[in-house]
């Protein structure tokens, strides 16, 4: 009985200090989520709807607002739930997202869209990170951030990145809003360019899901063209959402080479293991069939997390930042934009042209040993429609188009 009592009076502080650090947190993290439920709804609304509007982006702005009118005025107590609400609910938010993502729709994709993934995940970090410092003088975590927006999945990629980089509130909030005003553009632009353009609706999707900001996004560019095209285009773009693992732990290896100590030693890689979990909970949804309630449920609480996280960052986000960091950031946003459509239209046609030659040759070479088979049996009551020719002409490796 007396160790049970010495065991209750140990466990008694900490209870008090975890109960002390929910109360302290409650207010901000009550905000943050208040200001998610009001961009989870408002998005939900007809207009709003139709402008493809999401709660991330609402979010932000009443963060945003809030933070700029009332400014210092905000009273202290917001402060350690409005942190937590920018690191752990983030994270949630991110994990959870891993259950619109199966591995059965990556393999769909293919060798085309894994590649054309590859080339526009890689080559718009890397461009958008070198013209952003050395042409555009922006600070690095200004360049990668947009660079990530653009190139991976919108807000949820600047979002990730921003907990590896730690970056202050205002660059993240002008890469959010590069997202959405490029992102927008696109809505009322791809479909116009679908007209114009010698695809067809699937080869369409592959271009839309690879070059387009947010998800949200993809799919009303490419519900806007034909249900195959959005078909086609969510798979490639859930695919590029993959990539942003990969990437987190590059950036995190990045930030540790370039960071020092104060002795002068290299601080270790911070891993972000809520990458790893995003993984699972990918591979989860991959092999368990979850209930379409409970998978309705648990993609509300992702979007209210994500929206929370939002609203928090925007609370911290100055309009005096924003003005200090100038239209460079923009600017970036705009090349970006421009060569994602020319790369993206170009390994398009790039990978349709070799997929057609291949389909083409496949067909010539079946039909000519076709009429080799038939050629070994001449049927002599007819007259052969067509001479064969050398077998020296066809030295085709047949292997190597399987």
């Amino acid at each position: 009985m007396g160790q049970v009592k010495a065991a209750e009076t140990d466990l008694a502080p900490r209870r008090g200090n975890f109960f002390d650090a929910l109360k302290r947190q409650l207010p901000g993290l009550a905000l943050a989520l208040g200001l998610g439920l009001g961009g989870l709804w408002l998005s939900g609304s007809p207009w709003l709807a139709s402008w493809h509007v999401s709660a991330l982006t609402l979010a932000i702005i009443f963060g945003m607002v809030l933070g700029n009118v009332f400014g210092e005025r905000l009273p202290a107590v917001l402060i350690p739930g409005v942190i937590t609400a920018q690191q752990k609910l983030l994270r949630l938010g991110v994990i959870l997202y891993g259950l619109r993502i199966s591995f059965q729709q990556v393999a769909a994709v293919g060798m085309q869209g894994l590649l054309i993934d590859l080339v526009i995940v890689g080559g718009t970090l890397t461009l958008g990170t070198v013209i952003g410092r050395r042409l555009l003088g922006l600070d690095r975590h200004t360049a990668i951030l947009v660079s990530g927006g653009s190139a991976i999945c919108g807000a949820a990629a600047v979002l990730a990145m921003e907990r590896v980089l730690r970056a202050d509130p205002g660059k993240v909030a002008i890469a959010v809003a590069t997202v959405v005003l490029f992102g927008t553009i696109d809505i009322f632009v791809y479909p116009w360019m679908y007209g114009h353009l010698s695809l067809d609706a699937s080869q369409f999707g592959l271009f839309t899901g690879a070059t387009v900001h947010e998800v949200a996004q993809v799919v009303a560019a490419g519900v806007a063209v034909s249900p195959q095209t959005a078909d086609t285009a969510v798979i490639v773009k859930l695919t590029r959402v993959m990539m942003l693992v990969p990437v987190l732990f590059i950036l995190s290896w990045s930030e540790a080479r370039s960071a020092t100590s104060v002795e002068g030693a290299r601080p270790k890689m911070s891993v972000p293991w809520f990458a790893l979990v995003f993984v699972g909970v990918a591979a989860f949804n991959s092999l368990v069939d979850i209930a379409p309630a409970l998978k309705d449920v648990l993609l509300t609480i992702d979007t209210l997390a994500l929206a929370a996280a939002m609203a928090a960052l925007g609370l911290e986000t100055r309009v005096a930042k924003l003005r200090a960091l100038g239209p460079r950031p923009l600017v970036l946003a705009l090349l970006l934009w421009v060569w994602l459509i020319g790369m993206g239209l170009g390994m398009t046609h790039l990978l349709t042209l070799s997929a057609a030659k291949r389909t083409v040759t496949i067909v010539t070479n079946t039909e000519v040993m076709s009429k080799r088979a038939n050629t070994s049996r001449p049927d002599h009551s007819a007259r052969p429609a067509y001479r064969l020719l050398p077998a020296s002409r066809f030295r085709t490796p047949y292997f190597l188009l399987l």
